[in-house]
């Protein structure tokens, strides 16, 4: 079983820069975001969306917080799945929003790597807040969460293409 499949879009040049570059351009955008509002320290302000820096031990909604440790070992699982999805994929657009996925994932876990208080133990910069929730985010949750959502609106729209008179119906793999 090969690592990227025969019919995998990751195996068109085109593809894969697009997927290597979007991935690319959501870690820097997040890591150098954080680093901006870090070095800034804004205070909270009034609005509908205000920036609140807030550090994140836990997964999304903080759910894990209090162990690093093992949220950190479920971002690797986590990107590792994204990864391995996106070189499955046969659609390029489902590729490609998996690539944003893990761009996204690979954005939280170097703050979980990098950032104080530890290797494996940092907290996530989160610092943008929308009124009326009761968590904050960060460039790198807008690109899981848009990726995913892509991702599925991809396979369902690959899933309902017409197809010509006596063509089989293709099996869409799920990644």
């Amino acid at each position: 079983m090969a690592i990227v499949p025969a019919d995998s879009a990751a195996r068109s040049p085109g593809v894969r820069l697009a997927m290597a570059g979007l991935a690319a351009v959501i870690i820097v955008a997040d890591q150098v975001s954080k680093t901006l509002v870090l070095a800034s320290r804004p205070a909270a302000g009034t609005g509908l969306v205000t920036i609140r820096l807030v550090r994140n031990s836990g997964a999304s909604g903080g759910i894990g917080a209090g162990h690093p440790v093992a949220v950190t070992l479920a971002a690797v699982l986590i990107g590792g799945v994204a990864g391995a999805f996106a070189l499955r994929a046969r659609g390029p657009a489902t590729a490609v929003f998996l690539a944003a996925v893990l761009g996204g994932a690979l954005g939280n876990l170097s703050d979980r790597v990098f950032r104080a208080p530890g290797f494996g133990r940092g907290a996530v910069v989160d610092w943008i807040h929308v009124a009326g929730s009761g968590s904050s985010f960060n460039v790198a949750d807008m690109a899981i969460q848009v990726g995913v959502l892509g991702a599925v609106v991809a396979l369902f729209a690959s899933e309902r293409r017409p197809r010509k008179a006596g063509q089989p119906r293709e099996h869409v793999n799920p990644g």
